[in-house]
């Protein structure tokens, strides 16, 4: 047991895990030092994990690539330490997707950082009850040794604590339902609800962990931000963070499904571009894959501009408020032709005021939901996982599972 308070004993938990995901691969030398914990201390800890399965040691395995090196230092004389990483090897949370019309899921180990690789694909529902049916037919086909948790990424507004949705344009039947307790019913596991912007942002800074403050912009059936700051999630008053989907447009008439008229997500959603599409070009077949032909072909047409500057004022607004100069951006309009990020990038950057001074970055890049699920586990799930008493007992509250003391 480590002598120290619980309190600090936790924070150097974390922080261990926190390193070790950036890093990748350390030793417990390293581990120590770059951390400013005593060999002893650094060293009861990983036993801890060890013996928890939550790192793994790699035996005959010295030289691995690393996501972050290290400061550079004077080789040490000796046998070199054995590596260490967190467990890739046995899926311990089970991550799902809640999208508009399918769930995702997917089982994942506490070492994943890896792109979005979704196992099972089931439509959502339109209806609690749906769903529930849908999430019980999945988890026939993804069979766990050991759960540790569900990790769900949730659209809307979300209230995380209370594990509420309060209002979901797209979604509008999550609002009355209770999602940890459908959960745990599938499950029997304790569940973490995450709003879907933020854990597409957390999860980019797993994978990508020199880029710690940035804007990330996600298109699809809908279209919302999120802020990372220094690696960490700004704290609001109200759960109401990155809706840059529903700045309204001028000029533009489309009803949005939040209420309002001229939402931004009416025009560059997936329904917004193909709607926008079909009405400039009437005798093309209106799907996906044509409209990405059609930009490949001809390029960034009047109808598309518009609704990209569009987006780029709204996105150059935002950066101008938060004082960030990196923007991330996600889903579907980084599967269309170069041509249109490059049309948004050079937009974004005459908007925003940083751009007249330095460099505004602008960053294509795949989807890292799943990654952002699993940092979420690691801190409200597995550290719990971590004190007195038999891990894993759980019981029931108004305010969802909760880990059991008395075990």
């Amino acid at each position: 047991m480590i002598v120290v308070p619980a309190h600090m004993g936790r924070m150097n938990k974390l922080a261990l895990l926190n390193r070790l995901r950036q890093l990748g691969t350390a030793s417990r030398a390293e581990l120590a030092k770059s951390l400013g914990l005593s060999q002893p201390t650094c060293g009861k800890i990983v036993q801890e994990l060890l013996r928890f399965g939550v790192v793994e040691e790699l035996h005959g395995h010295r030289t691995v690539a690393r996501k972050k090196e290290l400061p550079a230092r004077r080789p040490r004389l000796g046998r070199p330490g054995v590596m260490l990483r967190l467990d890739q090897t046995r899926p311990r949370f089970f991550g799902v997707q809640l999208d508009v019309t399918h769930t995702s899921l997917a089982r994942l180990a506490v070492g994943f950082t890896g792109p979005d690789q979704w196992e099972v694909r089931v439509p959502t529902g339109r209806s609690a009850r749906d769903w529930i049916r849908q999430l019980q037919e999945a988890t026939r086909a993804l069979p766990m040794e050991e759960t540790w948790g569900v990790l769900i990424s949730v659209p809307g507004l979300l209230d995380a604590e209370r594990g509420r949705v309060l209002f979901s344009p797209n979604l509008h039947w999550t609002e009355s339902a209770d999602l940890r307790a459908i959960a745990w019913a599938v499950w029997r596991s304790p569940v973490v609800l995450m709003q879907e912007e933020q854990a597409l942002a957390l999860g980019h800074y797993q994978v990508n962990p020199e880029q710690d403050s940035f804007l990330l912009v996600d298109f699809g059936e809908g279209v919302g931000g999120a802020v990372l700051v220094h690696g960490r999630l700004p704290a609001n008053p109200l759960p109401v963070s990155g809706e840059l989907g529903h700045t309204p447009i001028p000029g533009n008439t489309r009803r949005c499904g939040c209420g309002a008229v001229g939402c931004l997500e009416t025009l560059v959603s997936l329904r917004g571009l193909l709607t926008s599409f079909r009405e400039a070009v009437p005798g093309a077949s209106h799907s996906w894959e044509a409209l990405w032909q059609h930009v490949q072909q001809h390029g960034v047409e009047p109808w598309l501009a518009r609704t990209l500057d569009a987006t780029a004022v709204v996105i150059a607004g935002a950066l101008n408020v938060m004082g960030l100069q990196q923007v991330v951006l996600t889903g579907l309009l980084t599967e269309l032709p170069e041509s249109v990020i490059r049309h948004l990038t050079d937009r974004i950057r005459e908007g925003a005021l940083w751009a007249r001074f330095g460099e505004i970055q602008v960053v294509a890049a795949p989807r890292h939901r799943a990654a952002g699920l699993v940092a979420a586990g690691i801190e409200k799930l597995v550290l719990n996982r971590l004190g007195e008493g038999s891990p894993g007992h759980y019981r029931m509250t108004r305010g969802g599972p909760v880990l059991d003391p008395s075990g």
